[in-house]
């Protein structure tokens, strides 16, 4: 018997599930027994034997639809096999905070380390110091992010295959744990940027509304990934203040710019894993949004991000690794963009943990570019020299 059911709106069906599963939608009746129906409601037949079940409490599958099972792991990495491999009672934690999934916190790190490499002195690498406190900094922040992120979301969670292992949604650790947890990374997190100046800490708190708040985005808009490049890029922001003690707002709002276009793209390929989910649940998504005009959106955004990036470097007086890292950015998003199959989760996924290599080209490129403007200024005083030592020819020849 199918009981009462709730209508996806067609264009959600149209984008979200044709071609993948080869949906079939038919007309059927709110309550039936075998072909007996009596009001009409929908329902998608994906082969073979498979069938999709929207009912008012929740949406529940009949049998395993590869759409939501097929979520492949990659192998695992150093990270997950050192959580995995230390005491039964400290896993849940670590894995709270994502220790055994890194890419994370390199992608909160990158801007920060964009930031520090163009405020450098030139001719100079990045302060060491200011880089081991950022890198601390992004994993510490980046695990409370996730704890704030799994308790608003414990109950979506645990509805979804993808994250029903999470150790809140599976009851691993409870709310109050867990809570006590996020107050000890916060006040970690404190006594890091407590490391930095005083601009640069009140600049670093007042970003926590946004952390805060980010988690409940999915369920207001379809634009949360937007919310994310604003939290996830507040290093552009900070590394500057931390070498400078303030912002230079011309140059860093075009990384900023240039963060949260990137982060629209690589968040709008992860979100491509869960879209089914997602719809199901009722949760938004710019990958719900776009649908199958994502690669249109993402290119706007990697173009969006390319001119962002050479406007702080004409602005920084960028030599040319920077922008050799610039091209070869844009030339990595590129293939991303033109080879993804947004239908394909292990797609999406790899596409997604790539993005770590963005983020360390552009890095190279900003501590390359800022270190070879040494030379730069070099050849400018010989050329002065040359001028001055011209002119001063000139008027002897003259006087004579």
């Amino acid at each position: 018997m199918i009981r009462s059911s709730r209508i996806l709106s067609s264009n959600q069906v149209k984008w979200g599930i044709n071609g993948r599963l080869n949906i079939q939608k038919t007309l059927i009746h709110r309550e039936c027994f075998h072909h007996k129906v009596s009001k009409p409601s929908l329902l998608f037949s994906a082969k073979p034997n498979r069938t999709l079940l929207f009912s008012k409490s929740s949406l529940e599958l009949s049998r395993s639809l590869p759409i939501l099972s097929s979520k492949s792991r990659l192998k695992s990495s150093l990270a997950s096999s050192l959580v995995e491999s230390s005491p039964h009672g400290l896993q849940p934690y670590m894995k709270l905070a994502r220790l055994d999934k890194p890419v994370g916190t390199w992608l909160l790190f990158w801007p920060c380390g964009w930031s520090l490499g163009l405020a450098a002195y030139p001719g100079s690498i990045p302060d060491l110091y200011l880089l081991s406190v950022f890198a601390v900094g992004s994993l510490v922040m980046r695990g409370a992010g996730c704890t704030i992120n799994d308790m608003w979301d414990k109950k979506i969670d645990a509805r979804v295959k993808r994250t029903r292992e999470r150790p809140l949604a599976s009851e691993q650790v409870s709310m109050f744990d867990a809570l006590t947890f996020l107050c000890g990374q916060l006040g970690l997190g404190l006594l890091i940027l407590l490391e930095l100046n005083w601009y640069s800490v009140l600049l670093g708190t007042s970003s926590m509304g946004l952390v805060v708040l980010y988690p409940l985005m999915k369920r207001l808009t379809y634009y949360p990934q937007l919310v994310l490049g604003l939290v996830f890029n507040w290093g552009a922001l900070l590394g500057w203040s931390a070498t400078h003690g303030i912002c230079s707002w011309n140059v860093c709002l075009p990384l900023y710019a240039a963060g949260i276009s990137w982060t629209m793209i690589y968040d709008t390929i992860y979100a491509h894993q869960d879209k089914y989910d997602d719809i199901i649940l009722g949760m938004k998504s710019t990958a719900i949004k776009f649908g199958e005009q994502t690669p249109v959106c993402l290119s706007c955004f990697a173009t969006s991000m390319g001119i962002s990036l050479l406007s702080c470097g004409w602005l920084c007086d960028q030599t040319w690794p920077f922008y050799t890292a610039v091209g070869a950015v844009l030339a990595h998003i590129s293939h991303q963009i033109y080879t993804l199959d947004i239908n394909d989760a292990d797609d999406c996924a790899k596409k997604f943990l790539s993005n770590r290599w963005v983020g360390l080209i552009l890095f190279l490129g900003c501590v390359g570019g800022t270190y070879m403007k040494e030379g730069k200024v070099e050849d400018s005083q010989d050329l002065g020299d040359v001028k001055t030592f011209l002119e001063e020819s000139t008027n002897v020849l003259a006087k004579s």
